[in-house]
Parts: structure tokens; C-alpha cells; sequence
């Protein structure tokens, strides 16, 4: 029989939920794990036109005009443009509208029609949610130093605005660049990653859209961004990377199943173990 060993210990830096599908990422402190593999909250709730397809970022980048701040507690939406009040799940920023998700959710699919051009209709699964992803609905993963890699790409922008661009659950700190590669495996099997109580499995890398090549508050192009990124992405592969999982080098932030701890609580400054598997 096989046996794990793990490799080193790092920590959970950061957890953000979307509660709202595309909209803005909300930090947090702590999350529960579901038992489809997601976060509590997670892309919980997600705008739809009348054939049922998602108003999202990379349908429309009005997205990137509005930030949005939901109580899950009273359920209550929040929305202004520009910046919002940093703060935990749950906390109020200066608003411009405000809607209560079950008694209001006519006044609020009303007020986005209108700027959609187009029937909106608000859902709601607070068992999965509704990810792009339905075979690997757990967090998505990036490490601080890949953020800050990639930043340097960029000249102009900062870590906090290519954290916002490409949107990860999970911000691992202690590790080098692009370390989360190492959750890819090139046979396709789940890559085990303990956080705190919870395993985790690795799964791919994900395959990026137009929503990262845009300005998270304005929505604007940055020309080239995709070709860059991919040049540098394959200029720095790790040597610990499976070339086998990069069909392009459009590719960021690792895509996870869950393995075990449905129920558990994950926190920022839980320990990270990268769990290998050994045949002897």
C-alpha cells in the first residue's frame, strides 16, 4: 500500500468568496467548506437573462462598472461604483443602492435589466453555486509570490489589481512562484493539498478568459495582456511543472476537487501541506 509524506509547511494568507457570480470578491477570515468541494458563499448567487445564460464579466464589461457587497446575514445586496469599504463579510459600504435579496429581488432584476438591455433574473444555490467549473467546484488556488511575479509583468499595475483580475479563493504564502503548478499532475489524478482540517485535490490549471486582460474597475483593455502573460507564463514554467497540462500558457490559479473535511472550517493562517504520494 501507498503512503503520503508531506513536503514542507506554508500557510493560508488569504480567502476571498464572490458571493455574487463575476461581481466583487468579498474577504474573509474564515469559510466553510461545502460538501460539493466549494466555499460557503461562494458564487452563491448569479444574474441570468431568459434563455438561462449567466450575465457575466465575459458577457458584458458593464460588470466592471459596479462594486458589490453582500450581507449574508441579512441578506441584503449593496452596490455603488467605485471603490468599496474594505471589511469582512458582512460589513457595509458606502452604497448607492441597497436591496433585500428576498423582498426586493424584482426592484434589483429591474434595476439591472435596465442597464443590461436585457431580462435579468437573480439565482440562487447556496450548495455549489454556480462555478465555471462543475467537475472542480473547490477554491481556486494561487500563491502571493506568483502574484507578485506576474505584477512585474505589468509595469502600472499593482498585486492588488491582478489579484482582483484573476479572481482565486485561496492565497498561499511561503512558497516561491508559481509553486501551485506543483497541484497538477501530468497523469490527471488529484494532486492531495491539505489546508488546515481540509484536503483539497489539485486538478488543472485554469484556463483564463478576457476578464483578466481588463481593468477590474473600469473594464478597459490593457492591449497585449494576453500574449504577454502567455510568453512570460511559458518563459517561467517551474521546473516541478507538468508541461502535459498546459495545452497554451493562457493558464493561472489551480482549479480543485474536494477530497476530504466537507463541514470543516478553513482560516487565513492555517497550515498548508503539500501532500505527495510514494509507493513504497
Amino acid at each position: 500500500m501507498g503512503r503520503f509524506r508531506y513536503e514542507s509547511i506554508m500557510h493560508l494568507a488569504a480567502i476571498t468568496v464572490y458571493p455574487l457570480k463575476s461581481f466583487t470578491g468579498q474577504p474573509v477570515k474564515q469559510a466553510r467548506v461545502l460538501p460539493s468541494g466549494a466555499l460557503e458563499h461562494d458564487r452563491r448567487f448569479a444574474l441570468f437573462d431568459a434563455d438561462g445564460r449567466v450575465w457575466n464579466a465575459k458577457r458584458t464589461p458593464l460588470v466592471h462598472r459596479w462594486r458589490t457587497w453582500l450581507s449574508m446575514e441579512h441578506r441584503v445586496l449593496t452596490l455603488c461604483e467605485g471603490e468599496i469599504v474594505s471589511g469582512t463579510l458582512g460589513s457595509v459600504p458606502d452604497t448607492e443602492h441597497a436591496w433585500h435579496l428576498d423582498r426586493e429581488r424584482e426592484a434589483l432584476q429591474a434595476w439591472f435589466a435596465e442597464r443590461f438591455g436585457g431580462p435579468v433574473r437573480l439565482d440562487e444555490n447556496a450548495g455549489v453555486g454556480f462555478p465555471d467549473d462543475l467537475d472542480s467546484p473547490g477554491p481556486t488556488i494561487v500563491s502571493t509570490a506568483s502574484l507578485r511575479e506576474v505584477t512585474r509583468w505589468f509595469p502600472g499595475l499593482t498585486r492588488d489589481e491582478v489579484r482582483q483580475r484573476f479572481r482565486a479563493n485561496l492565497e498561499i504564502d511561503g512558497v516561491p512562484a508559481f509553486w501551485e503548478d506543483r497541484l497538477c499532475r501530468a497523469d490527471g489524478t488529484l494532486q492531495p493539498i491539505r489546508i488546515g482540517t481540509v484536503t483539497f485535490g489539485g486538478v488543472n490549471p485554469c484556463q483564463r478568459c478576457a476578464v483578466p486582460t481588463r481593468d477590474p474597475h473600469s473594464g478597459d483593455v490593457l492591449p497585449g495582456f494576453q500574449k504577454t502573460f502567455a510568453e512570460r507564463r511559458a518563459a517561467t514554467l517551474p521546473t516541478w511543472a507538468a508541461p502535459q497540462v498546459f495545452n497554451h500558457y493562457y493558464r493561472f490559479t489551480v482549479n480543485t476537487q474536494l477530497i476530504a473535511g466537507a463541514g470543516e472550517l478553513i482560516s487565513v493562517g492555517d497550515a498548508v501541506e503539500l501532500m505527495e504520494f510514494s509507493a513504497s
